[in-house]
């Protein structure tokens, strides 16, 4: 009979014991619990510098203003969204993004040639940024590729397009994103 009372006692405590672990560790994730991480829905702070193959840096907040995101609200290149999931604040990643999980492959029927003569002549230069409206209104920017005699052909890729981008990342911070007004 006592052996069973010692036996009730101690698999009492370990269960208040196990209990007690269980709501330490479910709480906030304050004092020592695990942090949130990057997940469909949070509002997430970077910085980060993307580079190319030729270690040319093409974009960096270092130093500036973080870049605020909502993730998986496809606010970023899908590659780099993949890649954060899970990260906590303050944990730093390279991540390598090819083309079709950046800003997409070459598009050969994204090129247009015009005549000559619809382009500015002081704009005539391969690789001149143009700016220009659509029939339905939208702006486009295509770039100058080739200036021939009678035409100018222009792309209308993204610039990045066809590139593999290089992405330090670093997540500041990690919350829960602001309620949709």
């Amino acid at each position: 009979m006592r052996r069973t009372s010692i036996f009730s006692a101690l698999c009492g405590w370990s269960i208040i014991l196990f209990f007690s672990a269980a709501c330490a560790t479910a709480g906030d994730t304050k004092k020592g619990a695990s942090a949130m991480t990057v997940s469909n829905g949070k509002q997430v702070s970077l910085e980060y510098t993307m580079k190319l193959d030729d270690q040319s840096v093409v974009d960096s907040n270092v130093g500036r203003e973080p870049l605020k995101v909502t993730q998986g609200k496809h606010e970023l290149v899908p590659g780099l969204e993949k890649a954060l999931e899970g990260m906590a604040a303050g944990e730093k990643k390279n991540v390598t993004v090819a083309p079709p999980e950046a800003y997409g492959t070459v598009d050969p029927k994204a090129f247009q040639e015009v005549d000559r003569k619809m382009v500015p002549a002081d704009a005539q230069k391969v690789g001149m940024q143009l700016e220009g409206t659509t029939t339905d209104g939208r702006k486009v920017f295509p770039r100058i590729s080739e200036v021939k005699n009678e035409t100018v052909v222009l792309d209308f890729n993204h610039p990045l397009a066809g590139k593999t981008l290089y992405v330090e990342v670093k997540v500041l911070e990690v919350a829960q994103a602001p309620a949709a007004k």
